[in-house]
C-alpha cells in the first residue's frame, strides 16, 4: 500500500531562484513577511561579518570579549531571521481557512494574528539598528560598510514589514486597533530612522 502525506514546503531551504520563483507568483503561500525576514536574515549576515571582521582587528587591544558577544548574537540574529521566512507562512494559515469558511469573527480574530511575524521582523531589525550603532566605535576600514550597508537593509525590511502590517490592519473592522496599528508603527519607524540617520552620518564623516 502506497503511503500517502502532506508535503511541507521549507521556504528557507530553497535556493534564491525558486524562493524569488515562488514568491512572484500570486498564488503561493509567501507573502511579504517571509521576503521581509530573508532581507533581515542577509542584513544580519552583514553585521555578522562586521562583528568577526572586528573581534579579529582587536584581538590584542582588550575588547575581544564585548566583540565576541556581537559575533555570538549578531550570528543567532541571522538564523532566527532565516527560520522567520517559514514562521510567516504559519501566523497567516488560519487567516486562509477563515477566509474560505467566510466566518466574519474568525476572519477578524486572525488577521490580527496574521501579522505577528512581521511584527516581530521589525521589532528585531530595530535591535539590529541598535547593535549596529554598537558597533560604530570599533569599526575599522574594512568592518564599516557591512555595518552601515546592513542598517539599510535592516530598515528596509522594518518598512516592508510594516507596510504589510498597516495594510491588513486597515481592512480590520476595529476602529481602535486601526489606530494603535498606525500610531505605534510612526513611532517604531522614527525611532529606527534615528539609528539609521546616526549611520548615516558616520559615513559622511
Amino acid at each position: 500500500m502506497a503511503e500517502t502525506g502532506i508535503k511541507i514546503d521549507i521556504f528557507r531551504k530553497k535556493t534564491l531562484e525558486d524562493f524569488t520563483a515562488i514568491l512572484s507568483d500570486p498564488e503561493s503561500r509567501l507573502e511579504c513577511g517571509s521576503a521581509a525576514a530573508s532581507v533581515a536574515a542577509v542584513a544580519a549576515a552583514l553585521l555578522a561579518r562586521a562583528a568577526r571582521l572586528l573581534h579579529a582587528e582587536h584581538e590584542n587591544d582588550g575588547n575581544t570579549e564585548q566583540l565576541a558577544w556581537y559575533v555570538k548574537n549578531t550570528e543567532i540574529l541571522r538564523g532566527y531571521m532565516v527560520n522567520l521566512i517559514d514562521e510567516d507562512v504559519k501566523c497567516r494559515g488560519p487567516l486562509r481557512r477563515a477566509l474560505k469558511e467566510g466566518s466574519e469573527d474568525r476572519i477578524e480574530a486572525s488577521r490580527q494574528a496574521s501579522v505577528s511575524i512581521c511584527l516581530e521582523i521589525i521589532n528585531m531589525m530595530g535591535k539590529c539598528l541598535e547593535l549596529s550603532a554598537g558597533l560604530l566605535p570599533f569599526s575599522g576600514s574594512d568592518a564599516f560598510p557591512y555595518v552601515t550597508e546592513c542598517a539599510e537593509l535592516a530598515y528596509s525590511a522594518s518598512l516592508a514589514a510594516g507596510n504589510y502590517v498597516l495594510s491588513m490592519s486597515r481592512l480590520s473592522t476595529d476602529d481602535t486597533y486601526r489606530y494603535v496599528m498606525k500610531r505605534e508603527n510612526e513611532l517604531t519607524m522614527q525611532q529606527q530612522k534615528d539609528y539609521l540617520d546616526r549611520l548615516r552620518s558616520a559615513v559622511i564623516k
